[in-house]
């Protein structure tokens, strides 16, 4: 009976350990944009307005999303000693821990449109 009982607890201690490492994902790559960001990044450094243009973001929003990133120290912003002043956007080497789950969410995705899109057309 007690070994019963250490099992559920510590099953429950791991569990709320789990769903804190989620939550800490989601807090540093959640949203909308963060992911859309770091994926075309992973193509090379872009400029602001590049990044805005490609990405369909409002330059308000991605400025935001920028800091958040620099932040978590998942991008570098550089600013260029050029007339007007650029500034340009790179992923750091710490960015390429996330780069398993995109991969993962890549295929996830399209497997699910498939089957969405499949459903739809039946």
């Amino acid at each position: 009976m007690e070994e019963i009982q250490a099992e559920r607890a510590h099953s429950a201690e791991s569990c709320s350990r789990a769903r804190l490492a989620i939550q800490d994902t989601l807090d540093v790559v959640g949203g909308k944009w963060k992911l859309v960001i770091i994926s075309i990044l992973r193509d090379g450094t872009r400029r602001f307005r590049e990044l805005s243009r490609e990405a369909g973001i409002s330059p308000r929003i991605l400025s935001k999303e920028l800091q958040e990133l620099e932040m978590n120290d998942l991008v570098n912003r550089k600013v260029c000693d050029t007339r007007p002043v650029t500034v340009e956007y790179s992923l750091t080497p710490y960015s390429e821990t996330l780069f398993e789950v995109i991969n993962t969410m890549h295929k996830w995705g399209v497997q699910h449109r498939k089957k969405v899109t499949d459903a739809y057309l039946k």
